[in-house]
């Protein structure tokens, strides 16, 4: 068995080579993809803009939710890859021009590099489209408040919704009953003009508001003059995008990163493999066709270790996770508390090339304390098959993990409560109160 991928070159007639890959080794592919396979790189200081691009660009997106009951889903990926970092280098990236990172529906709703929000104008164009058929679409009902809205942005941006709603208050009062998520009319206004790629984010503020402004005015001046690219072409390098982040994946693996159509995604792979860009691979287990970016790498073992956000990248896609690692992973922030079983906030913990246990977390700031309300081991042999590390061992890792994330956050300690819930908490609690490093830690 090659260690490492085949080479296709393009143009080369005659069959193209077929690689079968274990699931051991296509585990390990994912994990390179992701820059999660092997510890940390020791820093001479702390890391800086060029680290953090290097994540964005192994990446390809940061995945944005406002749930900040450990820290906001788009700084926990690059902590993960990092360990502890200055989070205002993702603001000043994001806020500060020429901006690294803007705001889109990609992922859900993303930073992504200013030449692939480029990429997004298809989107853009059936948003538009949709709300001018949409007859309850604020098109309809209030014309002529979104031309005022847009030169109310012109002119006075970046706005947040809350300001551009205090000029319209008197006109259109607040009512509890509206539409969506108790959105004001000013805010489906700009929300509307967001979707269609009038008006993007130029930063966001300390409460989290997105702060308005044109986006000619956002985006660096040589984005925008860029020729606007074809749907085909755009699409074509979104799932070129998405494989490469993945590593190897199947046509749903690369439709879903920036959540594309199935159909056209299948259209774009076909065209990447007849350039080069994607390999045919057979991963054994895997019962539908799968393709490996060019660019993957399979190393020989993976010792890496990280918490992950639940909207980490390497978790995006729950079949996949499931597949891969034997991990079936549900967010239960909207679950009924009583009915929840691993808890409301819960990052998996990868330890070498498993997910080896999962936390329910919580920082406490007022307090200064990282809680675990929860930990539960993992049980995925029936997706690697062989010895699993011992709870000890799963706990002494997780313990330094957890420290680490704790230091990043500006908390003085991690408490696992004597009612925390799971198998692995005790050993997780004795781990954490001996403070030892395990033997070989993959820590910074």
């Amino acid at each position: 068995m090659p260690t490492s991928p085949p080479v296709v070159r393009p143009g080369v007639a005659g069959p193209r080579p077929v690689e079968e890959l274990s699931l051991a080794q296509a585990r390990r592919v994912a994990l390179r993809a992701q820059g999660l396979d092997r510890p940390r790189r020791p820093l001479a200081g702390a890391p800086t803009m060029r680290h953090l691009q290097q994540v964005v660009d192994r990446l390809g997106l940061l995945q944005i939710d406002s749930v900040n009951v450990v820290a906001r889903a788009h700084l926990v990926p690059a902590f993960s890859r990092l360990g502890p970092y200055d989070v205002g280098l993702l603001e000043r990236a994001s806020a500060t021009p020429p901006r690294r990172l803007v705001e889109y529906w990609a992922h859900e709703a993303s930073f992504v590099p200013p030449t692939t929000y480029r990429l997004l104008g298809w989107r853009q164009r059936e948003w538009r489209d949709r709300a001018w058929r949409m007859a309850t679409s604020v098109l309809h009902t209030h014309p002529h408040l979104v031309d005022e809205i847009r030169d109310l942005v012109a002119a006075r941006g970046p706005v947040t919704a809350r300001e551009v709603h205090a000029e319209y208050a008197a006109e259109h009062p607040h009512r509890r009953e509206d539409w969506g998520w108790n959105w004001t009319v000013s805010k489906r206004v700009l929300e509307l003009l967001f979707f269609a790629g009038e008006v993007t984010s130029a930063g966001r503020n300390a409460q989290f508001e997105r702060r308005y402004d044109l986006t000619s005015r956002v985006l660096p001046p040589e984005v925008v003059a860029a020729p606007e690219p074809r749907d085909e072409d755009a699409v074509r390098a979104l799932v070129e995008i998405g494989a490469r982040a993945h590593g190897v994946g199947t046509v749903r693996c690369f439709a879903d990163y920036f959540r594309l159509p199935v159909a056209a995604t299948a259209t774009a792979v076909a065209e990447l493999v007849e350039e080069g860009v994607l390999v045919p691979v057979r991963v054994r287990g895997w019962d539908r066709p799968t393709w490996l970016h060019r660019d993957a790498s399979l190393p020989r073992s993976a010792s890496g270790r990280a918490l992950l956000s639940p909207f980490d990248p390497l978790v995006f896609e729950r079949r996949r996770l499931e597949e891969l690692f034997g991990t079936r992973y549900r967010i239960e922030i909207y679950t009924p508390a009583h009915k929840r079983v691993h808890g409301y906030y819960v990052l998996p913990f990868l330890l070498g090339d498993r997910i080896a246990a999962r936390v329910d977390l919580k920082a406490d700031r007022r307090a200064g304390v990282l809680r675990v309300p929860a930990a539960h081991g993992e049980d995925d042999a029936a997706a690697r098959p062989g010895p699993a590390p011992s709870p000890g061992l799963v706990a002494a890792e997780l313990a330094a993990e957890l420290r680490l994330m704790a230091t990043w956050l500006g908390l003085a300690e991690v408490e696992v409560p004597d009612d925390a819930r799971g198998t692995l908490a005790p050993v997780l609690r004795r781990a954490l109160a001996s403070g030892a490093e395990p033997a070989g830690s993959s820590a910074r």
